[in-house]
């Protein structure tokens, strides 16, 4: 019962996290297209000839139609924003999106590493990256434990940690102060201790 409730805690505290990185995220990658494809982007984008109007975007396109249309008469770009949810953002990095939205994401991330011979930090490393977020993600929402050893019956932190660790790296890529703006609400590596305590 002591490590479920260490479970819980550390659940709501990673969840915290990532709430705060995806809306930094999303609003990142609004700024952007905003201002390259206009302040209706969204709405813009699944119209005839728009940047998400082909075959290889149509599910992409298919939520920014249902979302539109959900909102009808009281339909506003920033509502349609704030309904999307943290894998519709990952999916502007997949290639399909990236190239169909110009090339051009990768600029919400202006400290991201060069890319090296060995690692190339291009828009299906961050894609695969946010993956990793969507999944620990998933994983807290469907109350699924993330205390244990992957795969092992194990009390480990190891996994919380390196998605935290993740987390802030992605924020520092972004040149957001990480620790301003998680001031008071990160307690991951207390929690952690915590729990490799038991």
């Amino acid at each position: 019962m002591t490590l479920y409730r260490y479970n819980l805690r550390l659940s709501q505290e990673l969840f915290t996290l990532i709430s705060c990185y995806e809306v930094a995220m999303r609003n990142a990658i609004d700024r952007h297209y905003t201002g390259i494809h206009g302040s209706d982007w969204l709405r813009d984008a699944i119209q005839p000839g728009g940047m998400f109007d082909n075959n290889n975007c149509r599910i992409t396109a298919g939520f920014i139609r249902s979302a539109v249309n959900t909102f009808a008469h009281q339909y506003t770009h920033a509502k349609v924003v704030a309904k999307m949810d943290f894998g519709f953002w990952r999916y502007m990095f997949a290639q399909p999106q990236y190239f169909s939205g110009g090339q051009s994401l990768l600029h919400i991330f202006p400290s991201k590493p060069t890319s090296t011979p060995a690692i190339q930090y291009n828009q299906s490393f961050i894609f695969n990256e946010l993956a990793k977020i969507n999944d620990i993600r998933n994983r807290i929402a469907h109350h699924e434990p993330i205390c244990f050893q992957q795969g092992h019956p194990v009390i480990n932190t190891t996994y919380a940690r390196q998605h935290h660790a993740l987390i802030l790296q992605l924020f520092q890529w972004m040149n957001i102060n990480e620790a301003a703006l998680l001031y008071g609400l990160d307690h991951i590596t207390t929690v952690c201790n915590q729990i490799d305590q038991l």
